[in-house]
């Protein structure tokens, strides 16, 4: 027999997830999405042949439900779900923040519940998603969670504890790296180059520097010094950087965001 998925709050990431589901071979007849707006339910369904529903019939017929909402939306989205969720579901949280006991605490109890904190290079099939199973949750919980998120990138477990840490590094991750890509195109034009040259530049070098990284097994530090030659162009700006405490202002800024995690799942419990 089939088992039935549902995608709730079929937004950017929700949209994501579901491409990957199809691409790895599920029928679109298992999967059931809700949006907020009749359009997009419309669009959803013209786009990828699944069915839209609402939020409670899709807690009624799916036998897993990805909760792709906002921190602030998900405690109304709970008290809609639980009186049509029976325990026997699996309820995979994408929320920042949200701990699985909040989430188990809104739920029929026993319900199990996973945490995950994906990040949007899922929309390209480069995502990482960070799994924490909740106190009722398997391992074949965890393995079918795993195989979902494996349709759109790579997955790692980590003990729930460490989950902030990681959406501040992995969540909010793609976010820096624009930033830098941003501030060096700009830099690129102040040298006199035109902006479609220099962001061609720097979008290829980024790429070809985060391909080594994953395909060289080889430290951040090793690559960088194979590019730093002694009184060459690149220790200057390193010296420059390292001058303006750029590596002080990650660390503040990964700490700033981790602690803004650690916020909304507070604000929620309460």
């Amino acid at each position: 027999m089939s088992r039935k998925i549902a995608v709730i709050g079929t937004g950017k990431i929700g949209e994501a997830l579901l491409t990957g589901l199809l691409k790895a071979g599920r029928s679109p007849s298992e999967v059931l999405v809700t949006a907020r707006r009749a359009e997009r339910a419309q669009e959803l369904r013209t786009r990828h042949g699944v069915t839209p529903v609402d939020n409670a019939e899709a807690a009624k017929l799916a036998d897993t439900l990805i909760l792709a909402v906002k921190p602030q939306d998900l405690p109304a989205l709970l008290d809609e779900l639980a009186p049509h969720t029976p325990a026997d579901r699996l309820v995979i949280s994408a929320a920042a923040g949200i701990t699985t006991a909040f989430v188990e605490s809104r739920l029929t109890p026993g319900t199990p519940v996973v945490r995950v904190m994906p990040n949007t290079p899922a929309l390209v099939d480069e995502g990482m998603s960070v799994i924490s199973g909740g106190g009722h949750a398997t391992e074949e919980h965890l393995a079918l969670t795993e195989a979902i998120f494996d349709g759109v990138g790579k997955t790692l477990r980590l003990p729930e504890s460490q989950q902030d840490a990681a959406t501040a590094l992995s969540g909010s991750g793609p976010a820096y790296f624009y930033f830098l890509v941003e501030a060096m195109i700009d830099a690129g034009i102040l040298l006199g180059l035109p902006r479609d040259k220099a962001h061609e530049l720097i979008v290829q070098a980024a790429v070809g520097a985060a391909v080594m990284l994953r395909d060289s097994g080889e430290h951040p530090v090793t690559l960088r010094e194979a590019v730093t030659s002694p009184g060459g162009t690149t220790i200057n700006a390193i010296r420059e950087l390292e001058n303006h405490g750029v590596r002080a202002a990650l660390l503040a800024a990964l700490e700033a965001a981790r602690d803004r995690s650690r916020e909304l799942g507070s604000a929620t419990a309460n």
